[in-house]
């Protein structure tokens, strides 16, 4: 081959093209563990959750027991958020994921302590977005009396995720003679509920379908350690059992209930409190409102001799003021829950074989 005329590359103006720097929307440099990574921890995430522990950017949180630990126990749960849409009337996945890990803690009696979170991103999510959910998470974690000390971050392909998963994962610390659980309730106890149900679930759905109602219905998402708090105050070793009523609300939760403690359940429909709005949107989509998910409402199973305390309880505190007794616990029929209808007709309320609403918590 023949080179005598080939010309000769010139370097001389060849340069060096500097990083990426994506300001606007995630990519996936963001989760390499590169300098997006290192930038996107200390320009958001760190300065929302700031606190000494955090603070240390270690790869784990090395943590001191509350001063009241004698006597007590640690409780440990962790939980995912996949809700479409990420930002709905009352909230958004930032603030839900703190509530809801909130609340599974306090549902056992426990003081909420910690959380950790990890984020998994879809490449494409704009940086905005994700700055407005940190900052409602981190407002949500203070608002609680918890601190976010530990997380991780990562990325994946556009179309390989929905905007953003948070997983999360939270510690506190049950006082000593605090002992609730899903299988002491007993035949004669009564079931408390803190509020209307059906909330959350149907604000999740009218945005995910456009439904223009005269007033937003709003999700019901709050931290509810302060309530569950009151309620343990009020009952003392009365209290059988908390649950909050996320995923197939409150039928699913009772029915739950029923069958670890070998008891049937009978509600009262007259006395299940329901919105009107949320009554018209169920009614409407042919959805059941006692299988629609709450995030800011829970179930309280009491001794019959500490039901008005407990109740009394719940309606002084601002989250549980529309509380109300809604059924006993009964001997007939274990493991099973039954609704006796307003026109007097008594039926069967069973478990569903699938979500009426996917994605919403």
């Amino acid at each position: 081959m023949n080179t005598a005329s080939s010309p000769t590359p010139s370097l001389v103006n060849l340069t060096c093209p500097l990083p990426l720097t994506e300001k606007e929307r995630i990519v996936l440099g963001h989760g390499a563990g590169g300098k997006l990574t290192a930038a996107l921890i200390a320009e958001l995430f760190q300065p929302a959750f700031h606190n000494p522990t955090l603070d240390r950017l270690d790869d784990q949180a090395v943590l001191a027991l509350p001063a009241v630990s004698a006597g007590g126990r640690l409780a440990l749960t962790t939980d995912s958020f996949v809700v479409t849409p990420i930002f709905f009337p009352g909230g958004d996945i930032g603030s839900l994921a703190v509530h809801g890990t909130v609340n599974d803690l306090a549902m056992g009696g426990a003081r909420p302590l910690w959380l950790a979170a990890a984020f998994i991103l879809e490449e494409g999510l704009a940086q905005a977005d994700l700055r407005r959910i940190v900052a409602s998470m981190a407002a949500a974690a203070r608002a609680a009396g918890v601190e976010i000390v530990t997380g991780d971050t990562k990325v994946v392909n556009h179309g390989k995720g929905d905007q953003i998963f948070i997983t999360t994962t939270g510690v506190g610390w049950v006082p000593e003679g605090v002992h609730l659980s899903s299988n002491q309730a007993r035949p004669g106890d009564r079931i408390l509920v803190s509020g209307t149900i059906g909330d959350h679930g149907m604000a999740i759905l009218s945005q995910r379908e456009g439904l223009a109602f005269e007033e937003p219905i709003l999700s019901d998402s709050a931290a509810l350690h302060t309530l569950a708090a009151a309620v343990i105050d009020a009952a003392g070793g009365h209290l059988r059992c908390l649950r909050d009523p996320t995923r197939g609300g409150l039928a699913t939760a009772l029915h739950e209930i029923a069958e670890r403690s070998g008891v049937g359940m009978l509600l009262e429909e007259k006395h299940i409190p329901v919105r009107e709005l949320v009554h018209s949107a169920c009614e409407l989509l042919g959805i059941d409102p006692l299988f629609v998910a709450n995030e800011g409402k829970l179930v309280a199973i009491v001794a019959p001799e500490a039901a008005a305390a407990a109740l009394a309880a719940l309606r002084a505190h601002p989250l549980g003021e529309n509380a109300c007794l809604v059924g006993e616990v009964r001997s007939e029929h274990p493991g099973m829950l039954m609704l006796r209808t307003e026109v007097g007709g008594t039926r069967v309320l069973d478990t569903l074989f699938h979500e009426q609403l996917p994605r919403i918590c």
